[in-house]
């Protein structure tokens, strides 16, 4: 076994394997699996290495208990703010994770329960194949924090849900249920024991060639390059904005507890 996420686990990341099937579960309920720094790079590590191991033929990603992700920790990236940058956007930990999940090579099943927010949509993009139950609550909330769409979204959710439909979702960060989600095609399916049909759904993946399965998907995929561009392309102008006198606001405002005032912004 040469997966780190296993040998050296993460007190806030999961990992299972069995029978082929590799299950990375979040696991920091007390902050609704928000994500910070440290994390996505762990996360990004677990997939990058699940994609070489021979041992590892389906990849479940999901929460460890009620919540798939509240995105980004807003301490963490509050302190992130204040830090210059000094590399690429897209080489920034958000981006990373997202790169990797994009570049992940076997079926990726996320399964989501409670809330997915930010990066807890974007990531679903990057997956092969999506589970919710009745309790998912959906947000891409970066129009109403003044900033901009990441991890290809701008491109992959048009793609999905149509561009109405993912203008809806992206200008007006509004909360949205499984049944909308599922009508954007962000997911497959709404189901009652989320947690039980992702490992079903593995389970049978598992059992089949999987050199069949990763050449289906690299042909379905055949424009991965143009995916990872758009999101460095994306990181570029988000890096941007979160530096912006609106994003400004919105911090002010959430610190404040009171409701953001974008009417003195052009």
């Amino acid at each position: 076994m040469t997966l780190s996420c296993i040998q050296q686990p993460h007190p806030h990341l999961q990992a299972n394997l069995e029978d082929g099937v590799l299950t990375l579960a979040i696991n920091r309920s007390e902050a609704k699996n928000a994500l910070y720094g440290e994390l996505y790079l762990w996360i990004a590590q677990a997939f990058d290495e699940a994609d070489t191991d021979k041992n590892v033929r389906v990849v479940i990603f999901r929460g460890a208990e009620n919540d798939f992700s509240a995105g980004n920790d807003m301490k963490d990236f509050m302190g992130f703010m204040q830090k210059p940058l000094e590399a690429p956007a897209g080489e920034g930990p958000p981006f990373v994770l997202l790169k990797a999940a994009a570049r992940f090579s076997k079926p990726l099943i996320i399964a989501v329960k409670g809330v997915a927010i930010g990066i807890g949509v974007t990531i679903l993009l990057h997956a092969d194949l999506v589970y919710a139950d009745k309790t998912a609550l959906f947000q891409i909330p970066f129009v109403s924090l003044g900033l901009s769409p990441e991890g290809a979204a701008s491109r992959l959710l048009v793609q999905q849900a149509g561009y109405h439909k993912a203008a809806e979702l992206l200008f007006t960060a509004k909360k949205f249920d499984a049944a909308t989600a599922q009508q954007a095609n962000l997911i497959n399916d709404v189901v009652d024991d989320v947690y039980a049909t992702a490992q079903q759904t593995a389970q049978q993946l598992a059992a089949l060639p999987l050199a069949s399965l990763k050449q289906s998907k690299a042909l379905m995929k055949k424009d991965l390059a143009e995916i990872i561009s758009c999101i460095d392309e994306e990181a570029e102008i988000f890096m941007q904005r979160v530096r912006s006198p609106e994003m400004m606001e919105a911090v002010q405002a959430f610190m404040q507890k009171r409701k953001p005032d974008f009417s003195q912004f052009n």
